[in-house]
């Protein structure tokens, strides 16, 4: 991830993006650099438009928050309530005829 922060910082800055600038940019932060991830990321990036790729990676994961939709209605809760009502009564009766079963057997 490094080198390609490395190549992003070299073109926000409107620097070329080359191998000696991504390999300074890496010794200066005190990272290790293995020349053949610099190659092979500078030979990547030549055919790539940066700014085209980070509009379409940022845009769509941005875009809510950018334009807020409006808040959608909150669901019925009464609805959900006699639902879970009825559940926990069902629940309730099955556990009161178990008792009287299991009464009715140890007397």
């Amino acid at each position: 991830m490094e080198y390609v922060y490395a190549a992003l910082l070299l073109h926000q800055a409107g620097k070329s993006i080359t191998e000696d600038a991504i390999k300074s940019i890496l010794r200066a932060a005190g990272i290790e650099v293995d020349e053949i991830r610099v190659k092979a990321l500078c030979a990547a990036l030549k055919e790539v438009n940066i700014d085209e790729a980070i509009k379409g990676a940022v845009l769509p994961a941005v875009a809510p928050a950018i334009t807020p939709q409006p808040a959608a209605a909150p669901p019925a809760p009464a609805e959900e309530k006699k639902e879970e009502k009825k559940e926990e009564k069902k629940e309730e009766v099955s556990e009161e005829t178990i008792a009287e079963g299991l009464s009715s057997l140890f007397g």
